[in-house]
């Protein structure tokens, strides 16, 4: 009997430590958005926004949105991103998502001029 009850009590004790530790665990994935707008600051919708992965060189392109805001989600944490907005023949200067930037989401405006 006291065999039992100690096993019993051992278990529960584990299973409490078990659901008791806090996740440490890094983020796998980021994501960043933004607002695309003119010199003046008024928005731009339609620009086409692209981020392009320094490793990998893929390029996934963004229309933005009535208020001039684009998204990207899913991206990896270990690597670098350049963004950069095209409208009407005209493009912003090009930035750079660091992959040492640990925000989850992060935010770069981006302006053409």
């Amino acid at each position: 009997m006291i065999k039992r009850l100690t096993i019993a009590l051992l278990c529960l004790l584990l299973t409490t430590a078990a659901f008791g530790q806090k996740k440490t665990k890094d983020p796998q994935e980021k994501s960043v958005s933004g607002v695309v707008s003119d010199a003046g600051g008024a928005p731009l919708p339609g620009a086409i926004v692209q981020l392009k992965n320094t490793k990998t060189l893929q390029v996934r392109s963004f229309i933005a949105k009535e208020a001039g805001e684009y998204y990207f989600h899913g991206l990896a944490t270990d690597v670098d991103y350049e963004l950069k907005a095209e409208l009407n023949g005209k493009a912003s200067g090009s930035k750079t998502l660091s992959s040492f930037d640990t925000h989850q989401d992060a935010r770069v405006n981006l302006q053409i001029k």
